[in-house]
């Protein structure tokens, strides 16, 4: 097991025939899975960049397309979205365009276009998984939801690494827990 608690490698191809590794921390919400991943590291990017090849997109719309294409079995938080956008934006995959109002619209380049094609049986095989969760996936906990939980434990998360929780703070966070405990309970 890598030092960062990721267990699977990913290779893939580029146009020059050249592989390359990665290693990695896996992200986003989801149900099942192999081994309790959807994903194996380097496959969301794949898809990702498969998505852009159709047509330039925002990270929300990329968010709600693999939650659709996966039939709500699973979705990326902006946490793993925003970072995958930005590594293909560094390795020249993919280009961010800024809009109006600080938004950015991310497109494929051609040297995304070509770590594509090296890698087209990967994307058929990830596009063929989501055609089998979108059309008889599971769907025990709706979508929005899921997004809901974990965008309250990233918040958690972050707001403990901060430190310095006061005991007031602490109440505080505990009775907002509890309280959205007795309303999910009445629902």
């Amino acid at each position: 097991m890598h030092r960062y608690g990721c267990q699977s490698r990913f290779t893939a191809t580029d146009e020059a025939g050249r592989h390359h590794h990665s290693w990695g921390r896996h992200g986003g919400r989801h149900r099942g899975g192999r081994a309790g991943r959807f994903f194996d590291y380097g496959e969301l990017r794949l898809l990702i960049l498969s998505m852009l090849a159709e047509r330039p997109r925002h990270g929300y719309e990329l968010i709600k397309d693999v939650e659709e294409t996966f039939g709500g079995a699973y979705s990326p938080s902006p946490g793993v979205i925003y970072p995958t956008l930005s590594w293909l934006d560094d390795m020249g995959y993919a280009a961010a365009e800024a809009e109006e109002g600080g938004r950015k619209r991310y497109r494929v380049t051609e040297e995304g276009e070509a770590f594509l094609a090296a890698n087209r049986a990967a994307v058929d095989g990830l596009r063929a998984r989501g055609r089998e969760a979108g059309g008889g996936g599971r769907r025990e906990v709706p979508a929005q939801v899921v997004r809901a939980m974990e965008n309250l434990k990233l918040a958690l998360r972050l707001r403990l690494r901060q430190g310095g929780l006061t005991p007031e703070a602490a109440e505080a966070i505990a009775a907002t827990l509890d309280e959205a405990a007795r309303t999910v309970e009445r629902s």
